[in-house]
């Protein structure tokens, strides 16, 4: 179906379209590498700040629910500014927030300062889709979506070994410098290599900000896309959060280890995710998603059930886990995205940003209250765990056929 009521963006020149990509996967690199280098600084933190485990597990749950917080409120006023300009000073507040996690002095102005970043970054992974969808058509829009998810790839094998590479130098501080000097640098690219986007934009006026929200909501489509996208999400975060934990427990992987099987999979997953897109374009977003959730099942089910198969056994499921499950979120985003007129899409997104980060919080919970560790160290029950991921990957591909695409220009 043909979009109606919102103005078609001008078509960009492939050398222009390239750098406009370009910039999009380096702003979804510095948010990805900012939320994930916080679970293996964790060492370096409780020893550089003296804080407990309980301490730490707030400062990574604070971005998250920042992140679903800032997602909810921006839904009611995102769309009344035009993309580029928006994008560049959301993009310099995660910034300097970063930069503020790099000059804390304290466990408490740390912990501040991690939920600033949040707040920004939550809503940067919306406005990354945001651009995409406005800016690139629908049938090239996976294709797209998978040169903006190699960042994932860049920072599995890049981002996060270098993050720690310089905490091991020059302490916990470092990454954060590291990150915020980047974004500055990323700024200025997005500068010239961000088209200016306000085709959405209806010239009603403003509303209240609710008003935007109670269209989202109020549409069918969009509530099928939104538990779509938790069911998606919830599927892989009832298991990754404890994948590296049960590999050491259970699985005979050690320590000095898992390096290595981040650097492959973010390898891997950087080799397919561009063809996974070009290929959900050929044959189409629902299809392919489809296919790549029921793949997704087998790695799954795999590492969540294998005992004391050392490295060379885990390598297999594990490089065939970052590829599917990373690989499934590309005709997703592509299908959620669509799922909206432009001139709403930008508190969609942003709704679903908020949905998103909830269910990875809700999941890993779950999976917390379902593991156990015995007395000798392994953990128990992880196989209910690959179930349950399991359903909801089912309750997913049922959903994903729910959602009806509406920008198909």
């Amino acid at each position: 179906m043909t979009v109606t009521g919102a103005a078609l963006p001008p078509a960009l020149a492939p050398e222009r379209e390239r750098l406009f990509l370009l910039t999009l996967a380096a702003v979804q690199f510095s948010h990805i590498v900012d939320f994930m280098v916080m679970m293996p600084l964790g060492p370096f933190l409780m020893q550089g700040l003296g804080i407990d485990t309980r301490q730490f597990g707030l400062l990574v749950a604070s971005y998250s629910f920042c992140a679903a917080g800032s997602g909810l409120l921006a839904a009611g006023f995102i769309d009344r500014f035009e993309r580029k300009r928006l994008m560049l000073v959301l993009f310099a507040l995660f910034a300097l927030a970063t930069l503020a996690c790099g000059l804390a002095t304290s466990y408490a102005t740390l912990l501040v300062a991690r939920g600033l970043a949040g707040v920004f970054g939550g809503i940067l992974g919306s406005m990354v889709q945001t651009l995409l969808a406005d800016a690139i058509p629908f049938q090239r829009r996976a294709a797209a979506g998978g040169v903006v998810a190699t960042a994932f790839s860049v920072s599995t094998v890049a981002g996060v070994p270098l993050s720690l590479w310089l905490a091991e130098g020059w302490g916990w501080r470092a990454p954060f410098l590291m990150i915020a000097g980047l974004g500055a640098a990323i700024w200025v690219a997005g500068c010239f290599w961000l088209p200016v986007l306000d085709g959405h934009r209806d010239g009603d006026g403003p509303r209240h900000p609710l008003a935007a929200i109670g269209e989202v909501l109020g549409d069918a489509n969009q509530r099928w896309s939104l538990l779509f996208a938790a069911t998606m999400i919830f599927s892989g975060f009832t298991v990754i959060p404890y994948l590296t934990v049960y590999a050491i427990g259970n699985a005979g992987i050690l320590a000095s280890q898992i390096p290595t099987i981040y650097l492959l999979g973010g390898l891997a997953t950087l080799v397919t995710a561009r063809r996974i897109g070009l290929w959900a374009d050929r044959v189409g977003k629902l299809k392919a998603f489809r296919w790549l959730a029921l793949a997704a099942m087998a790695p799954i089910l795999a590492l969540t059930h294998v005992h004391d198969v050392g490295l060379i056994g885990w390598l297999p499921g594990s490089i065939a886990f970052f590829v599917l499950v990373s690989g499934r979120m590309i005709p997703a985003m592509a299908l959620i995205s669509s799922a909206v007129d432009p001139a709403r899409r930008g508190a969609a997104m942003s709704l679903n940003s908020t949905v998103q980060s909830l269910a990875m919080g809700a999941a890993s919970s779950l999976a917390g209250f379902v593991i156990t560790q015995g007395a000798d160290g392994r953990f128990i029950d992880y196989n209910l765990v690959g179930y349950i991921a399991v359903a909801a990957g089912v309750l997913s591909m049922w959903l994903a056929g729910r959602v009806r695409v509406r920008d198909a220009r």
